[in-house]
């Protein structure tokens, strides 16, 4: 383990110490992929920043007691609906059209674009430097906050997923945010940047809202740092991954449509028709009587199948990398993704890889495949040979190893902190009030320096 403590070390030296207040948006502290990320960088930023905030709109979850001592933790508050429909049109009253269906005549505003009002007066108040967030009402929100605070705070804001993927899922029961594209465009043309996790995601998002993939920054997930890495060495307390025991296959993600389970589960039962192994699948939904209702569906999905003796949902794990070290394959048989983090956290921890080669992230993980097994989407028998066939020929750990390390904190860190310390886009940031409403009408010339709201009595919170 201390060889792979040493190879942890910054891939880069960071920059230098900067009078930089960062504020990182999150929705909540639970465990999914964008709140480690920002956790990560967190940490590092606490080193080479004056100040690091997290504003949290609903406070909790698993990863509560992981903020680093040093971060500053902000709840944000839910708005009535009304106030949130008035706060979007003094933010951008331009844009009464292109937020008429998803926001203004939906039944509630989507999202998290109900702590908009709060987050303005956060703003308003401890007006950091810059604002870091991720997904697309909290980017959204956190570009009108600005407008409706009238300060001088730069905002990245960043996609973690397919956006067309994600809201095409959506579309039956949340039919209004197939029309928040326009909304998305405006906003984002006015952000100081814009990030992707990889380049599917920045070739989806530049796609779905007809923004340049130019103005697009491709920065891979902070997901490898000491933690995982010390972590991996850690003993684990299920019985199926003490040695002398049959192979494990190994899933983990939150228990959502999105990421396919009763797929691994079918292929599964296809490889414990041809060789002894077991199915351990880690995760949770968003509470315990949806994570209690998804493990009841796969384990009643495995019995049917004849495998339920060899299959176990245990729940969230805190120290999955310990799972990862152990394992015989970590399979992902999501539908789509954005980055998936867990394929490097896998790589890094020297576990085989197989993976549906779904949109956007895996393939760029598994560089094409030299790293890991890559199938078609959806296919039980393509999972289920892979997976068979990694068991009976694993490649060699120490390669995994080297790979998976590539997606250090440090690298991430330093490229987040070249963008929010960068002098202004040659372009300059578009205002959102100087966005056309209609296509066929000319675009305005970006100005060529950074623009800020005016000061205007009018927009005090």
């Amino acid at each position: 383990m201390s060889d792979l403590l040493s190879a942890a070390e910054p891939i880069a030296s960071l920059s230098p110490r900067a009078p930089e207040r960062v504020t990182f948006v999150l929705d909540s502290l639970s465990g999914g992929g964008v709140q480690r990320a920002w956790l990560s960088l967190a940490e590092v930023f606490l080193e080479s920043c004056d100040r690091v905030d997290f504003a949290v709109c609903e406070p909790g979850g698993a990863f509560a007691s992981r903020v680093p001592s040093g971060v500053r933790v902000f709840p944000l508050e839910r708005s009535p609906r009304m106030v949130t429909r008035l706060m979007a049109l003094r933010a951008d009253p331009r844009g009464l059209l292109a937020m008429l269906r998803p926001i203004l005549l939906a039944g509630s505003p989507p999202g998290y674009l109900r702590y908009l009002h709060s987050f303005a007066r956060y703003l308003t108040r401890e007006r950091p430097s810059s604002v870091i967030t991720g997904g697309r009402t909290l980017n959204i929100m956190a570009v009108w906050a600005r407008e409706l605070a009238g300060v001088d705070t730069r905002v990245l804001v960043s996609e973690h997923v397919s956006a067309s993927q994600d809201l095409e899922k959506k579309r039956s029961r949340e039919w209004r945010r197939r029309y928040l594209p326009p909304v998305m465009r405006r906003a984002y043309a006015a952000a100081d940047a814009i990030v992707a996790v990889s380049d599917g995601v920045a070739q989806d998002l530049a796609a779905l809202t007809g923004l340049p993939r130019s103005s697009i920054t491709t920065i891979y997930n902070p997901v490898i740092d000491a933690r995982v890495l010390r972590e991996a060495g850690e003993p684990v307390e299920h019985p199926w991954l003490r040695a002398g025991q049959p192979p494990v296959v190994l899933g983990a993600g939150r228990l959502i449509e999105q990421k396919d389970f009763p797929l691994l589960v079918r292929a599964f039962a296809a490889v414990r028709r041809r060789r002894r192994a077991r199915l351990l699948i880690l995760g949770a939904a968003s509470d315990e009587a949806k994570t209690a209702a998804r493990r009841a569906e796969l384990m009643a999905l495995a019995a049917e199948l004849g495998v339920a003796e060899d299959v176990e949902v245990p729940g969230f794990a805190d120290n999955l990398p310990a799972h990862l070290s152990r394992a015989a394959v970590f399979a992902l048989s999501s539908r789509w993704e954005g980055f998936a983090n867990v394929l490097a956290e896998a790589l890094a921890c020297g576990c085989p890889v197989v993976s549906t080669d779904c949109p956007s992230g895996p393939a760029e993980v598994l560089g094409g495949g030299r790293f890991g097994r890559l199938v078609p989407l959806g296919n039980v028998d393509s999972m289920a040979e892979a997976i068979v066939a990694t068991l009976d020929a694993p490649p060699d750990r120490a390669a995994l190893r080297s790979r998976g390390l590539w997606f250090g904190v440090e690298r991430a860190a330093e490229a987040y902190l070249r963008l929010i310390t960068a002098p202004p886009r040659e372009a300059g940031v578009v205002p959102i009030r100087a966005h056309r409403v209609h296509a066929r009408e000319p675009a305005r010339s970006a100005p060529t320096s950074t623009w800020r709201p005016a000061a205007d009595p009018r927009w005090r919170l």
